[in-house]
């Protein structure tokens, strides 16, 4: 579930919350399905529990989790989750076609590579 990379320069709680939003945002944990207590999980990763708790906290900050008091944690409801992703890729796409077009990629040069990237093609450049 959770896959620990000791090469990636991120700190390993930022690795571990990037790892439950993708779930949860996938749909593979299912709304109010309760997450592994902070010691198993903490186990289970060969990692310090006090790092799964910062984890927790900041998946809770954001909305993606919740709390119940001496039962642990829960996945939030994700149809507001994904709907947020989806505006947040899609600014984000907003933002590199203004470069493109400022800095003179065509129109037809940037949609065909989406359409190659969107299809896992392999990059022809």
């Amino acid at each position: 579930m959770i896959i620990i990379n000791y090469k990636d320069r991120r700190p390993i709680y930022e690795q571990v919350v990037e790892r439950f939003k993708e779930l949860i945002i996938k749909g593979a944990l299912e709304p109010n399905s309760q997450l592994p207590s902070v010691r198993s999980l903490a186990m289970d990763l060969s990692i310090n529990p006090n790092t799964i708790q910062r984890a927790y906290a900041e998946l809770e900050r954001q909305g993606f989790i919740y709390s119940v008091k001496g039962k642990g944690s829960f996945t939030a409801a994700n149809d507001l989750l994904s709907q947020q992703k989806r505006n947040e890729i899609l600014r984000g796409l907003e933002q590199v076609a203004m470069e493109a077009r400022s800095i003179g990629i065509s129109e037809e040069d940037l949609i065909s590579k989406i359409k190659q990237t969107y299809k896992g093609e392999p990059a022809d450049d």
